[in-house]
C-alpha cells in the first residue's frame, strides 16, 4: 500500500469513466434527470443555467467555467428558465448520437459531463464523504484542472485510440482526486469521515502509518506516540475526526484491502492473511467472515464467477 491514504482509498474505490456527453442549448429549456447512479461531473463551457437538486431548497446558478459534482443518489434539473416545463433528459441522451444533445438553436449554452462509476461496496469509502453538491468556481485553479481532464476524457472516447480504456480510467481517478482536494480546500472544519481526519495535521500522520503498514500490530499507544499525543487525547480526536476509533479504522482498512486482493489478485489466502497482520489463515478467515458475511475462499469464488 501507499503512504498516502487518499491514493489507497481512490484505488480501492476503482473509479472508472462509464459515459461522457455534451449539451448545447438555446432559448428556453429545462431537462430533468433521475439519480445518475454514479458520480456526475459537469463543466459549463459557455453560458449559464440553473441547477436544482432533489432535497435542496434553492436552485443554484452555474456559469461559464464552473464545475459541479453530483452524488449518485439524487435527481436533478438543469434549466435556462426555472418556469419552463422540464423534459426527460435521460431519454434525450439515450437516443442521441455519441451522447451529444442540442436543444433549440444550441448557441447560448454548452456543457460537458461525465459519469464516474465506483465499486459498489468499496466505492462508499469515497461517495459517502462527498457533499450532496460540490461546486468548483470557474476562477479557481481546481476548475481549470477539472475542465482539462473532462476535455481529455471526451477526446479519448471520441478518438478510440489504443489504450482508451486505461486512459479513461486514469482520468476518472484524477477527477476524483481533484474533487476531494477541492472539498478539503473549501470545507475547512466542516468535512466528515476519513476526509476530516486526512485534513487534520495531528491525525494525518497516523493515517499514513496505518496505510503504509496495515499488517503491523499497531496499538493505540504506539499510534498516539507517533503523533506526539496522549492515548486518550489521540483516541478522542481520531474518533471525532474519522467517526470511528483508530483501531476500528485499521480493521476496516484491512478488510477493504482483503476484498480488493480477493477480487483483483491471485495471492493465496494464507499469505494474504499474514500480510494483513493475522497470525493464521483461520484467524484471518474468521475476521473476514465477520466483516463480509462469507469466508475468503467463497468471496473470491463468487467474484470470479460474476466477472466471467
Amino acid at each position: 500500500m501507499n503512504e498516502d491514504p487518499l491514493t489507497d482509498i481512490l484505488t480501492l474505490a476503482s473509479a472508472q469513466c462509464v459515459d461522457v456527453g455534451s449539451l448545447a442549448a438555446g432559448g428556453s429549456w429545462a431537462l430533468r434527470f433521475p439519480p445518475p447512479g454514479q458520480l456526475k461531473f459537469m463543466v459549463v463551457v459557455k453560458g449559464a443555467c440553473w441547477l436544482t437538486i432533489e432535497g435542496m431548497t434553492a436552485p443554484r446558478e452555474v456559469t461559464r467555467g464552473d464545475v459541479f459534482v453530483l452524488p449518485a443518489d439524487l435527481a436533478f434539473v438543469l434549466a435556462s428558465d426555472l418556469q419552463t416545463a422540464s423534459v426527460d433528459g435521460r431519454e434525450l441522451f439515450s437516443g442521441a448520437l455519441e451522447s451529444k444533445v442540442t436543444l433549440g438553436h444550441g448557441l447560448d449554452f454548452f456543457a460537458v459531463g461525465a459519469h464516474i462509476a465506483l465499486d459498489r461496496e468499496r466505492g462508499k469509502l469515497l461517495s459517502e464523504v462527498l457533499p450532496p453538491y460540490l461546486h468548483i468556481g470557474g476562477n479557481s485553479a481546481e476548475a481549470a484542472v477539472v475542465q482539462w481532464l473532462l476535455n481529455q476524457l471526451v477526446q479519448e472516447l471520441v478518438s478510440e485510440r489504443p489504450g482508451v480504456a486505461l486512459a479513461t480510467r486514469q482520468l476518472a481517478q484524477l477527477l476524483c482526486v481533484q474533487a476531494i482536494r477541492s472539498y478539503l480546500d473549501a470545507s475547512g472544519p466542516c468535512v466528515a469521515g476519513w476526509v476530516k481526519a486526512l485534513s487534520d495535521e495531528r491525525l494525518a500522520p497516523a493515517l499514513r502509518l496505518m496505510h503504509r503498514e496495515p499488517g503491523r500490530a499497531w496499538e493505540l499507544g504506539q499510534l498516539a506516540k507517533e503523533v506526539a499525543m496522549s492515548r486518550s487525547s489521540f483516541a478522542i480526536r481520531f474518533k471525532a475526526g474519522a467517526g470511528i476509533p483508530p483501531l476500528t479504522y485499521l480493521q476496516n482498512l484491512r478488510m477493504c484491502l482483503a476484498e480488493y486482493e480477493l477480487r483483483e489478485g491471485v495471492m493465496p489466502i494464507s499469505e494474504l492473511g499474514r500480510s494483513l497482520g493475522y497470525s493464521s489463515e483461520s484467524a484471518f478467515s474468521s475476521a473476514f467472515k465477520r466483516s463480509s458475511g462469507m469466508a475468503p475462499g467463497r468471496y473470491r469464488c463468487l467474484f470470479a464467477k460474476a466477472s466471467r
